[in-house]
């Protein structure tokens, strides 16, 4: 089973492992590129990264970290940008569900992600839903 209970995703968390969450396609045919969520383990409090990079993958080169960022102009993006912050890993997965749509039973361990990039790229790049039928979020900037 590749997406995480609940529990397995605060126990992962806790024992310093990031989770992540494909979010879907976004740019324009002439300029794809596709987000993804992450929750990530510091030294202090748990924080959210939203990464937006080309959708330059195929079938053989699925690895999401190795993706240039879409905004090439911000140095910023390289790393992700900073959703928010949390103390606990519960509250780090609603900040996520809060500002990018994230849902709690679409998270998986942390490189995954690119699986689930694989499904997508698999399936033709869907803009609406994923291969599995779950409608891309929607995500407003703020």
């Amino acid at each position: 089973m590749r997406y995480l209970a609940e529990s397995f995703i605060l126990g992962a968390l806790r024992r310093g492992r990031s989770v992540q969450q494909f979010l879907g396609p976004c740019g324009s045919a002439a300029r794809p590129g596709v987000r993804y969520v992450e929750v990530r383990v510091t030294k202090g409090p748990f924080e959210v990264y939203l990464h937006v990079v080309e959708d330059v993958g195929s079938e053989s080169f699925l690895d999401l970290i190795e993706f240039p960022p879409f905004d090439t102009g911000d140095e910023a993006s390289e790393f992700g940008l900073l959703l928010g912050m949390a103390d606990e890993p519960l509250a780090a997965l609603q900040v996520a569900e809060q500002r990018v749509g994230a849902e709690r039973g679409r998270w998986v361990n942390e490189g995954i992600v690119q699986d689930e990039y694989g499904d997508f790229v698999r399936a033709g790049r869907p803009t609406d839903v994923s291969p599995d039928g779950w409608r891309w979020p929607v995500i407003m900037r703020r």
